[in-house]
């Protein structure tokens, strides 16, 4: 069985037992969390949404929080001795998927 979950501005297909990085969410490590943004459900039968399917969730426990690799912009004018050098670490939640309730 798997699901299909709006998270984050992102749909992600989960299935029980996967781990799954998403957007930071505020909880702490080894809290449970439920996404009510369920789009389908598959398996034996398949469930599509209108936009959503009707009372189903996902439920799974947070596992850490953490930051991504840094990521660097470098912004450079030649012949103007110009130039600007930034870095970004995104932050991220990562999830187990304990069931799928639909």
């Amino acid at each position: 069985m798997y699901a299909i979950v709006k998270t984050g501005g992102k749909q992600l297909k989960v299935e029980v037992g996967q781990a799954i990085y998403v957007e930071k969410l505020n909880a702490e490590a080894g809290e449970k969390v439920v996404f009510d943004e369920v789009v389908l459900v598959g398996g034996e039968s398949t469930k599509v949404g209108s936009p959503l399917v009707a009372g189903a969730t996902v439920e799974g426990t947070v596992e850490k929080q953490g930051k991504q690799k840094k990521v660097v912009t470098y912004k450079y004018k030649p012949k103007k001795d110009s130039h600007r050098k930034q870095g970004h670490r995104q932050p991220y939640t990562k999830v187990m998927i304990d069931a799928i309730n639909a």
